[in-house]
């Protein structure tokens, strides 16, 4: 007969103690009991949320590390490294540390790489998360929280992004200062002000110390407030599905987060992280020792902002030059203004569009489950349109280069841009909701006659049909999701008249509704379709 050692037994009964006795035990052990009956969809799409959490902590952790050697200062120092091309040359602290960082600190230059691509792919994967969820009708009730801090957290990535794109005071980041600049001075009546209160003074100015806390401070602590309320939400919340066997909107069929989802979840997260690191270490990116320092007497040819800045950059581009006009005493410039009004209701249409799409439906009540995005033709082509319009954008930030290796004049270049950005979102919108219209009315044909085999026989009466095999129950839901809210019905008042707000508001419900096929799972003038009962694939969790 065994027996356990003395301090095998001490140690459970500790471990026991910690867990039953003490309140953070207790309130572990509850989480720990509500993850393991917690369930979440299998889907791709979310895949994306753990991306964004790789990227972010890699950011985090590889600037924490680069903290320990970048001076935030403008001071001008001789540069005394390793580079040789650079021996002698004065330079600022900031960039100094920045060679300094690149050249003398071991791994110094990996950490930076990884930092630099993490923040690159960070906006990309959020951007993926809010195309998915725009697609997919997730944003709707009760949801449009977590799409308005969804898009805040994409935003303060931007903005940190940029702050940190500055920091090493290159003259490719010098450059991009020196065209901030000229757009908040273009700013009418606090212009001036403006960028005297950014720069701390005349160009440059102390650009790099007011950067500094907002890159390594203000915005990391903002962005783990909102990842925190926004997996908080998301916990509390049941996730949305697609539409599938035994899925409702009172049910979720997915996997437990404990252990399946949970180390799902790690193993991608460590994979995006290697692959980070793995890209850092073959392939160079912000090579500021090509570049130089910064000179506010010079501009760096051919300077492109990273990819998550250059709508913006683009926006400026398109602006036909001088238009200008003086009132009240002032030049207003319209190469400026109109760039930032344009740009500016762009990203709120994108923030308040769940909230419209709701007014002009009628439509409040919660929704579980997802939309194919050909079900909601209206919405799915406005996202393209969306797209298009982003796209040409940021293609105008090249047009310099599309223009060198094109061989094509620069006028020519910025002229057919400045068309395709008023023209092709509309072409765009057209074309996709026809496509989703087509795709429907294929996706019925098949959910009612089932897939074309070839096979041709004859009937006693001497008719000639095709032998079609039927869809299965899963290909019936995948194809038919069901979910197709009633038209919007607005009411007169009491003189029995509609205000001009409601008219449009029928108006509009009307477009978004136009021609959206009725689900082929309920009774159609072929067949009626029993729904199925559903299956037993994955766990289940009656809500």
């Amino acid at each position: 007969m065994s027996t356990r050692p003395q301090d095998s037994v001490l140690t459970d009964r500790f471990a026991d103690y910690v867990i039953r006795r003490t309140a953070i035990g207790r309130a572990l052990s509850s989480v720990i009991g509500q993850l393991r009956h917690h369930v979440v969809p299998n889907h791709w799409s979310n895949l994306f949320g753990i991306v964004s959490a790789a990227c972010f902590l890699v950011v985090l952790i590889t600037g924490i590390y680069l903290l320990f050697f970048y001076t935030p200062a403008s001071t001008v120092v001789p540069y005394t490294g390793h580079y040789l091309p650079l021996r002698g040359v004065e330079v600022s602290s900031a960039y100094n540390s920045t060679m300094t960082i690149s050249f003398e600190v071991r791994a110094g230059l990996l950490i930076r790489q990884a930092h630099h691509w993490a923040g690159l792919l960070l906006p990309a994967s959020l951007i993926m998360q809010l195309l998915t969820t725009f697609f997919t009708g997730g944003f709707r009730n009760p949801r449009r929280g977590n799409w308005v801090l969804l898009f805040l957290i994409f935003g303060l990535a931007l903005v940190d992004g940029w702050s940190g794109y500055a920091l090493p005071d290159d003259m490719l980041s010098g450059t991009g200062l020196r065209i901030v600049e000229g757009i908040v001075l273009g700013i009418p009546v606090v212009g001036t002000w403006a960028s005297s209160l950014l720069f701390g003074g005349e160009f440059p100015g102390e650009i790099i110390a007011h950067l500094y806390p907002i890159h390594v401070a203000v915005v990391p602590v903002l962005l783990i407030l909102l990842f925190a309320v926004h997996s908080w939400i998301g916990h509390r919340q049941r996730p949305p599905q697609f539409p599938g066997p035994g899925r409702s909107e009172f049910n979720l069929v997915g996997s437990r987060i404990l252990p399946t989802a949970a180390t799902r979840s790690v193993g991608l997260l460590l994979i995006v992280a290697g692959v980070l690191f793995l890209i850092a270490a073959t392939v160079t990116v912000a090579p500021i020792w090509l570049y130089g320092p910064a000179d506010p007497g010079n501009a760096s040819a051919g300077s492109q902002p990273d990819w998550y800045t250059g709508f913006l950059d683009g926006a400026l581009r398109l602006v036909p030059p001088g238009w200008e006009f003086v009132w009240l005493g002032r030049t207003w410039t319209l190469a400026v203004l109109v760039p930032l009004a344009v740009v500016t209701a762009f990203l709120l249409l994108v923030l308040l569009y769940p909230f419209i799409e709701g007014w002009v439906t009628g439509d409040h009540a919660e929704h579980h489950l997802l939309d194919h995005p050909r079900n909601a033709p209206t919405r799915t082509a406005i996202g393209v349109a969306g797209i298009v319009f982003y796209g040409v954008l940021w293609g105008s930030a090249s047009a310099d280069l599309i223009s060198v290796q094109f061989h094509v004049g620069v006028e020519t270049v910025v002229g057919f841009l400045q068309a395709a950005v008023l023209v092709a979102p509309a072409i765009a919108f057209i074309l996709t909701r026809r496509i989703c219209f087509a795709l429907q009315e294929k996706d019925r044909e098949l959910v009612l006659h089932g897939y074309e085999t070839g096979r041709v026989v004859r009937l006693p009466g001497g008719e000639f049909i095709e032998v079609q095999t039927p869809l299965d129950s899963y290909e019936q839901w995948r194809l038919a999701d069901g979910q197709h809210p009633a038209s919007l019905i607005v009411r007169p008042d009491a003189d029995g008249k509609l205000s001009w707000t409601r008219r449009l508001r029928l108006r509009l419900a009307g477009f978004f509704f136009e021609n959206r096929m009725s689900d082929p799972l309920m009774r159609t003038d072929d067949a009626e379709i029993s729904r199925p009962a559903g299956d037993s694939a994955g766990d289940s969790n009656g809500r």
